[in-house]
């Protein structure tokens, strides 16, 4: 009977001993199958070693078990919020912000028109009029770069205004605007899966364009500017070409653009020799849709042969 009462005040680690004017507990007899042995002297101190011990127990001063090291818990300073980025760094003179409205209503003008071209396509218009409102859209590109330059109002804002107009009209408006031409040309599942990679391509190209250094002389891979112009081009000129090989010559525009090959800029194109220049515009006066077709094919073969050359003098 008093098996079960003596574990229990060991596990405890309690001394129960009569107080003055309190009423004498008496023990319920427990049956034999619920009696528990005593413990072993090793065990009990076991317990004790491992029981827990109250802070009122040693002068409310909380002590750590044997071997654990006090961690003292320091709330943190909370973090001061960063600044702000302005919109329009330097001088926010009322000139500045007028310069600055005039150079980011050009790229919305982009935007809108590239958003334009998606419209008509998709409510079944002439595929030239989109064709055409791409074209608008390299012009009002073009233009809010060289007037943040020309303003001194370039920023970080204006960068990403661009990056976003670009990726809708030519990364989205672009190929809407080819899948409307080629529509019924070609099996729909091949049209869809090569718009679609055009979209891809340009969101890739964009993206890397952002976060790699810049080089002067030669693009990496096509712009994508550049490609929505030949695919703008080739809705406006119709070339009658096959719709296969219109879908392959699509792919290759996109795959060019995603490339590492290094293709020049037009400022460097407009240094090549004079007489250089005049075969494409006399081209252009007898046959402007072959004209154009062998100016796209050596535009895009100019990437690999340039890396190919210097390739060789890196070597030598």
């Amino acid at each position: 009977m008093r098996q079960g009462g003596s574990f229990a005040r060991q596990m405890l680690l309690v001394r129960v001993g009569r107080q003055r004017g309190a009423t004498p507990v008496i023990d319920a007899p427990v049956p034999s199958a619920m009696r528990l042995p005593d413990l072993d002297p090793r065990s009990l101190a076991q317990i004790e070693a491992l029981a827990p011990v109250s802070p009122a127990s040693r002068g409310g001063v909380y002590a750590e078990p044997p071997g654990v090291q006090s961690v003292a818990t320091v709330e943190a300073p909370p973090a001061n919020p960063p600044a702000p980025i302005p919109l329009l760094p330097g001088d926010r003179t009322v000139a500045r912000r007028v310069k600055f409205a005039v150079v980011q209503g050009c790229t919305l003008a982009s935007l809108l028109l590239g958003m334009t071209a998606i419209m008509l396509a998709v409510a079944g218009a002439d595929p030239r009029l989109g064709a055409a409102c791409l074209l608008a859209c390299i012009t009002f590109d073009g233009l809010d770069g060289a007037l943040a330059r020309k303003f001194g109002v370039a920023s970080p804002f204006g960068v990403q205004m661009d990056s976003l107009g670009d990726m809708t009209s030519f990364g989205i408006a672009a190929p809407v605007v080819v899948y409307a031409a080629l529509r019924g040309e070609v099996p729909t599942g091949v049209l869809i899966g090569t718009c679609a990679l055009v979209a891809a391509c340009a969101a890739v190209r964009l993206a890397r364009f952002n976060v790699s250094p810049k080089d002067g002389r030669f693009f990496c891979g096509v712009p994508t500017t550049m490609a929505a112009a030949v695919l703008a081009l080739s809705v406006l000129l119709g070339l009658g070409l096959p719709g296969s090989v219109m879908v392959a010559g699509v792919a290759l525009i996109a795959i060019a653009m995603v490339s590492s090959f290094p293709y020049a800029k037009l400022v460097k194109v407009f240094r090549l020799p004079p007489w250089l220049l005049l075969l494409p515009i006399f081209g252009a006066l007898l046959n402007p849709r072959l004209t154009f077709g062998l100016v796209v094919l050596a535009y895009l073969l100019s990437g690999p042969l340039l890396w190919a050359y210097q390739r060789k003098h890196a070597r030598a």
